[in-house]
């Protein structure tokens, strides 16, 4: 029988572990919340540098060290940036969890941000921001989330620009570290093999130097959603369209409301918009529907990628779509959305990375972990009447974001957009401003 146990030590720090005892092997890392929303301007890509400098070496540690030591033993090691949080994580067999441990704990604690190593690590950043500025479904969604919340950092790419990530120095890196990765925003979660008592000690021991209070307070701006229009005309076989609304943020009372709502419009090969647009009619090779959650703020959108000729059919059937959604929706494809959401739940109880990620943003957001039957109660609550009146306002009462690249000449001028939306001129006005 899983069962999640929870421990906060008196530093602050929390450590969270699920004992799945079929397994050989346990996932587990540190979830810090915080992110590149947490960047002041002048930082912009620094939370995603500091991930990389993590493992560049320690004052017990070389880069190479890190690696070696934790690949003899099997195992792996990683990082990841988001714009809310940032995550550092293993792998390994159920009797190697201390060495993790320790490693996690030194590249925290430890890590000395070489100036050498930095210079060579600015440079692979800088090839990762060309890389994703050739990829148009990136840049795409990039240009969304700049256009969704205009001069906002909630809206900036995680990866910086160049010209910020050239000008970062060591000490800037220790500010934003000293600022933001403190005991009362960490959070220790394992999953697999392992035994939480025994964690708990090995936790408290090698993260005991991770420092209680900020140097400084941290930043985090209120979001703003405001909507508008960005278009980028590129020579490119296909074009790659996006149209999104202003969404609720993970604590709205709809929130899984519209989860449910995108499953039913883009979340499958059952889908609406799959079905007519893709299936029926054949207007694109992808579409579908998504809806991100943030701690204030969250944004529906609908992704397209089809040829440039497509357009000028495409978007009124996609709006359509929408029309019928506020004004129907069958119990059935209800039942089905919550199916497919009970199965991703369930099924990722059997990878213990899944696992631990999901109980760690569960602490992030809620604070405590949420039990999948809860989960599911929420869920059970949502009706026909919900969902529609949540169309309804999702999709007429707010401002649209359209972000679009690739040939785009027959793309319609937003105007024709924000009418056949019927949208409200307070928010056609907002648009053209």
């Amino acid at each position: 029988m899983m069962k999640v146990e929870c421990t906060r030590l008196p530093s602050g720090l929390t450590v969270v572990s699920e004992r799945m005892p079929h397994l050989e092997s346990v996932a587990l890392g540190v979830w810090i919340k915080s992110g590149s929303r947490n960047e002041t301007v002048d930082e912009h890509g620094i939370a995603h540098l500091l991930e990389h400098m993590a493992f560049k070496g320690t004052r017990r540690r070389s880069a190479r060290q890190i690696a070696e030591e934790i690949e003899n033993v099997g195992g792996e090691v990683n990082a990841a940036t988001s714009t809310e949080t940032t995550s550092y994580y293993a792998r390994v067999l159920k009797d190697h969890v201390p060495l993790a441990v320790d490693i996690l704990a030194d590249i925290l604690t430890e890590s000395t941000f070489d100036e050498e190593e930095l210079r060579r690590e600015k440079h692979v950043i800088l090839q990762e921001i060309g890389a994703a500025d050739d990829t148009p479904d990136d840049v795409v969604f990039d240009r969304f989330a700049e256009t969704a919340y205009r001069d906002q950092t909630v809206g900036r790419p995680i990866l910086g620009t160049p010209e910020t990530v050239m000008s970062f120095t060591p000490g800037q890196i220790r500010q934003y570290l000293g600022r933001n990765y403190t005991t009362d925003r960490m959070f220790i979660v394992a999953a697999g093999a392992v035994d939480h008592d025994t964690i708990v000690r090995q936790v408290e021991e090698r993260f005991s130097t991770l420092p209680v209070t900020p140097l400084s307070t941290p930043v985090l701006d209120t979001a703003r959603y405001t909507g508008g229009d960005s278009r980028e005309s590129r020579d490119l076989m296909d074009a790659q369209v996006l149209l999104g609304f202003e969404g609720r943020a993970y604590h709205a009372r709809d929130f899984y409301c519209s989860q449910i709502l995108a499953n039913i419009l883009g979340g499958g090969m059952s889908s609406r918009l799959f079905q007519e647009v893709r299936e029926h009619r054949g207007l694109c090779y992808s579409v579908y529907a998504f809806h991100w959650g943030f701690s204030d703020t969250g944004i529906f959108g609908i992704h397209a990628a089809t040829g440039g000729e497509n357009l000028p059919e495409l978007m009124p059937v996609i709006i359509e779509e929408l029309r019928k959604s506020s004004a129907s929706i069958d119990q059935q494809e209800i039942e089905r959305a919550r199916a497919q959401i009970r199965a991703q739940l369930l099924m990722g109880q059997e990878s213990p990375a899944a696992r631990a990620g999901q109980i760690a943003r569960q602490m992030m957001l809620y604070g405590r972990p949420i039990p999948n039957e809860e989960l599911m109660e929420r869920l059970s609550g949502i009706t026909i009447e919900r969902l529609t009146d949540l169309a309804g306002r999702l999709f007429f009462d707010t401002t649209p974001t359209l972000s679009a690249i690739g040939p785009l000449e027959q793309l319609a001028p937003v105007s024709d957009i924000l009418s056949s939306l019927n949208i409200k001129p307070a928010a056609v006005q907002a648009l053209a401003g």
